[in-house]
């Protein structure tokens, strides 16, 4: 089947860098296509197919002419869910992911499970981030925490994260305490670098309005007022986990983040993320958001290479605290590393 859709404005970003937007289309929905005359997309392969590819640029079209501006990686992340789930449409994706405001960025949620992801924090006093890099899971958090301080809904925002070294070694290493933790806690400053203007982000460090510090470090506190990240979650121990998540105060959030193919403790050590996830099911006020590799805003180099470890470790079995398929946003399951041969709990759904 043959058919043709004009896009009268917008061609540029439709296309994206290399043609990456096109391609992914035409692989996605194994569809061929050719521009002609400069503002006519002609579409061929089975008909199925050639109408969601249809509905898809109808929708750019409109929503180009409408006032919409999509740039090429907006729209790229928009095309990967798109393709993924034929039952949502990108007019959906645009007008229901609305922008906020976080410090000096306005962002607008890219997936629908950055949405949910969202929503969820803006409604639960504890959320659960879980999914692999690249999903914005701690990117959003920060955003969600620096919102929240400048609408003064809360005096404080604490960060945190195991001070687990990824698979290295690295000694003893030099200079005071805030020099030795700073490069674990490098991720945390970059995104906070980008909500909000560097000199001032020092003056709130200074202040102590906000707090970067390792998880140790929040041992018999009692945090209210505050908006709490823990980050790379699934490298703490069931003993550290329970500490942090006791640890929040009155008119605190807290958001938990981790990607269980990326546990870095000893062997023999479960991850506290994957024993929280068991423990907490079925909590009233907790909200879980499962993350894919369809989810991955990053370079889709990134996405591939998730894919491709999450096909290796199911071939080879390895890695039995990395049981979280990728392939399923419904009923996700977690097997207890200790035993193959256990029943497998099912994450709790949004509460």
């Amino acid at each position: 089947m043959k058919s043709s859709i004009q896009i009268t404005r917008g061609i540029e970003s439709l296309y994206g860098t290399r043609d990456e937007n096109i391609q992914l289309l035409e692989q996605e929905l194994t569809i061929r296509t050719q521009l002609l005359d400069g503002d006519t997309l002609q579409l061929e392969g089975e008909e199925t197919q050639v109408r969601r590819a249809e509905r898809i640029l109808q929708d750019y079209a409109d929503l180009v002419k409408d006032g919409h501006a999509l740039n090429s990686g907006d729209l790229h992340s928009f095309m990967r869910v798109l393709t993924a789930d034929p039952n949502v449409s990108l007019r959906r994706l645009v007008e229901s992911g609305k922008s906020r405001s976080f410090g000096k960025k306005v962002l607008t949620p890219k997936t629908v499970n950055q949405r949910r992801y969202v929503d969820a924090i803006e409604n639960h006093d504890l959320t659960f981030g879980i999914g692999p890099a690249g999903t914005g899971k701690t990117y959003l958090a920060v955003a969600m925490a620096v919102s929240a301080l400048l609408n003064k809904q809360v005096n404080r925002i604490i960060l945190t994260r195991p001070a687990v070294e990824a698979g290295e070694h690295l000694g003893f290493l030099p200079g005071t305490l805030k020099e030795k933790i700073d490069p674990y806690l490098r991720p945390l400053y970059d995104a906070l670098f980008e909500m909000i203007d560097a000199e001032k982000v020092e003056k709130l460090i200074e202040r102590n309005t906000i707090e970067i510090a390792p998880l140790a470090f929040m041992r018999g506190r009692t945090l209210n007022d505050c908006f709490i990240i823990l980050d790379e979650a699934q490298n703490t121990t069931a003993e550290q986990m329970k500490m942090i998540l006791t640890r929040q105060g009155f008119n605190s959030k807290m958001v938990v983040t981790g990607d269980q193919t990326q546990i870095d403790l000893p062997n023999g050590k479960k991850s506290g993320l994957l024993n929280a996830v068991e423990v907490l099911r079925g909590v009233e006020g907790i909200a879980f958001i499962l993350f894919e590799d369809r989810d991955v805003v990053r370079h889709v180099l990134v996405q591939r290479i998730v894919r491709a470890y999450d096909r290796y470790n199911e071939t080879i079995g390895a890695g039995r605290q990395l049981p979280l398929k990728l392939n399923s946003s419904t009923s996700p399951e977690i097997p207890n590393p200790a035993s193959s041969a256990e029943a497998t709990p099912a994450y709790p759904s949004v509460a």
